[in-house]
């Protein structure tokens, strides 16, 4: 399905600002809060979120590369994602994000304990609850963009 959207509006903000006034500006500032007060580190915010976006086929997220104090990640990051397991370009971090983001998307029911035990050797509990909540973000607005058609209709700034 794609979404009508009126000439000369922009998709995103349409869709996200002017159809359901009472639920899309609030889903945008919880969208926008995952990456505006982050604690965590680039590679694997971005290793967990570039998998989230893979899983989605969101073209937008797949497209965009996050961008801290000048700083994104190298180029063959999307593709040292997809191969998570096997990659050497990956610190224990960034391997648990992109697999984490993998799990929760596709079989959030099999996280068992030896996967928590990982998790909690690299992660305080509290940046546990806020990669959840990013994966969260990501993977409902990342399909709700997808499934609507609003990835195909938006180009990024600068492309």
């Amino acid at each position: 399905m794609h979404v009508d959207v009126p000439e000369g509006k922009n998709p995103i903000e349409y869709v996200w600002g002017e159809m359901v006034p009472g639920i899309g500006p609030a889903a945008a500032n919880f969208s926008l809060a995952v990456y505006s007060h982050t604690t965590l580190g680039l590679r694997e915010f971005e290793a967990a979120r570039l998998r989230t976006a893979q899983i989605n086929g969101c073209l937008f997220c797949l497209d965009w590369r996050t961008e801290r104090d000048g700083l994104k990640v190298e180029e063959g990051f999307a593709d040292a994602v997809l191969q998570w397991r096997t990659t050497d370009a990956f610190d224990d971090r960034t391997r648990l994000a992109a697999e984490y983001a993998e799990r929760y998307a596709l079989d959030h029911h099999g996280l068992d304990e030896e996967f928590w035990g990982r998790m909690t050797a690299n992660f305080g509990q509290a940046e546990i609850v806020e990669l959840t909540m990013s994966l969260g973000s990501w993977l409902a607005f990342g399909r709700l963009n997808h499934v609507l058609g609003l990835d195909a209709m938006c180009v990024l700034p600068g492309h």
